[in-house]
């Protein structure tokens, strides 16, 4: 009887070690396979456009820093560029003069910009906006949800919507001026 007792209990200590041991490979996996960050959500190495698949933009209500709330699909028939940052974020820092300076140049031609604070602290993101002067619409995604809808794996990220509502380009990485007018001054310029 004893030695049927050892029996049940090594089965299920190798029962439930085998699940263990298959987390942490796919962990190890994923970390060699990534540099050591293995959910790849960080600020962004790598900038430039990227593809994208042309689709309708998940919509969303975002609770603004700045009171009230701003919900994406209130502002069909403008072209809406999407930025996805964080106060903690070195190339959000560097972009923060150019995308206010290019919004206060475009914003009453159709142009809305909004932003999307994800991963921070609901201090620092405010500090970062009152220290930029940012003045377009901006908003913390606390839930994560909107992240996810728009598969963000990094810091800062653009997607640029077209007056229909369909995603038409995205941007990872910050941007210089020269090139954001450019990605605007396309979108509107499409029927």
């Amino acid at each position: 009887m004893g030695r049927l007792h050892f029996g049940k209990r090594t089965l299920i200590i190798v029962g439930a070690g085998i699940p263990v041991l298959a987390l942490l490979a796919l962990l190890a996996w994923a970390s060699a396979r990534s540099g050591g960050n293995p959910g790849g959500l960080a600020v962004n190495a790598e900038f430039g456009p990227a593809r994208v698949d042309q689709e309708v933009a998940a919509d969303f209500d975002l609770e603004l820093f700045s009171g009230g709330h701003i919900k994406l699909s209130d502002l069909r028939g403008q072209v809406v560029m999407l930025d996805f940052w964080a106060s903690w974020c070195p190339p959000c820092r560097e972009e923060a003069p150019v995308l206010n300076q290019v919004y206060n140049e475009y914003r009453d031609r159709g142009v809305e910009f909004v932003g999307v604070d994800i991963w921070d602290e609901p201090e620092g993101a405010q500090r970062f906006l009152a220290e930029e002067g940012q003045v377009y619409p901006s908003g913390p995604d606390t839930a994560g949800a909107i992240v996810i809808d728009y598969g963000v794996r990094g810091i800062p990220e653009k997607f640029f919507i077209d007056r229909n509502g369909m995603v038409a380009k995205k941007f990872v990485g910050p941007m210089d001026a020269e090139f954001l007018r450019d990605t605007l001054n396309d979108l509107l310029s499409r029927n």
